[in-house]
């Protein structure tokens, strides 16, 4: 279980959380333009530069979420039993889901271009290896400007337009945003009597515009109440308030450890958050263990080199 969002205030920021119920080792991952991504169809490819949430695995950076030099990002998200892949289709684009961040960063500046690559895209039903087999997911595409979903269905990859600028996991896209109706009457200013006009109802508390968001964290309610804070998040233009709104956003749908039971000592958490300027290229995170914001510059190594660069993830708060 995971959640995406874009935020925009002077720059704007893209990141996640991602809910699992452990660590598989990540860190943060830059590519350089001229490492060659060795594609399982498409062949070996070099792309633009890009800083992300990664496991290198055989050389080949496992993106979760990343966000490339020219500021479009890119995150997969968990999309268990509506997720369809294929096999290779002729006339087009044969990608797996470990492979489709980059090959997608790599290429695309914006929004509108990936929109325009992802029509001759198939997304292949190979794993990376026995041990990373295949993940169901859909994925979110951010620029400066706006965000789209892509989910691979049945009847192929749809392509949706995201106003909201969220993503969670199931169900599919368009039925999150539809059952934002249910919630129309929902206010950041003081609750009002609209109940009866015959009794006397009084507000005893602040906060009872919102009276009803729901609060349990599965996928369907984190997207209402991440739309929710979005929509009205006030925010200042400095880097520091932006990062902040965006962290306490996120905060908003994180998952605290034994919450989210799976079976007997076993829990979903959030293992970390992340929040990339992505016109500046700087990535900041805090993991479940240590809620410090720590950040790295994609522009703090040479991004004409030819191999990735890990940075491990501090994970002490002490």
């Amino acid at each position: 279980m995971c959640t995406a969002i874009l935020f925009k205030s002077k720059d704007h920021y893209f990141g996640r959380n991602l809910d699992l119920e452990g660590s598989f080792g990540e860190g943060v991952v830059i590519t350089p333009r001229n490492y060659p991504f060795n594609f399982r169809l498409e062949g070996a490819g070099r792309g633009y530069a890009m800083i992300g949430m990664a496991i290198v695995q055989q050389n080949f950076p496992l993106y979760f979420d990343a966000v490339n030099e020219y500021g479009l990002g890119m995150a997969g998200l968990n999309f268990p039993k509506n997720a369809v892949y294929n096999e290779a289709k002729e006339g087009f684009a044969n990608v797996t889901p470990f492979e489709i961040i980059p090959y997608v960063l790599g290429r695309c500046k914006s929004v509108a271009e990936a929109k325009q690559l992802l029509i001759g895209v198939n997304i292949l039903n190979q794993p990376f290896s026995a041990a990373f087999p295949l993940t169901p997911l859909h994925w979110m595409i951010s620029d400066a400007h706006s965000s789209i979903v892509a989910e691979p269905c049945a009847d192929g990859l749809k392509i949706y337009d995201n106003p909201v600028n969220v993503l969670t996991n199931n169900p599919p896209f368009p039925y999150q945003l539809s059952r934002l109706n249910d919630y129309i009457n929902l206010s950041p200013y003081e609750a009002e009597n609209r109940f009866s006009g015959n009794l006397q109802l009084n507000v005893y508390s602040r906060g009872m515009g919102a009276m009803g968001l729901p609060g349990d964290w599965s996928s369907a309610s984190r997207f209402v109440r991440a739309a929710f804070t979005l929509s009205n998040l006030v925010c200042g233009e400095g880097e520091e308030e932006s990062v902040s709104a965006f962290f306490h956003t996120l905060g908003a749908v994180a998952v605290p450890r034994g919450c989210m039971r799976l079976k007997e000592g076993v829990y979903e958490e959030t293992i970390y958050s992340c929040c990339c300027n992505a016109q500046k290229g700087i990535y900041y995170y805090t993991t479940y263990s240590n809620p410090a914001v720590n950040f790295v510059d994609m522009h703090s190594v040479d991004l004409n080199g030819d191999k990735p660069v890990t940075f491990a993830l501090n994970k002490k708060m002490f």
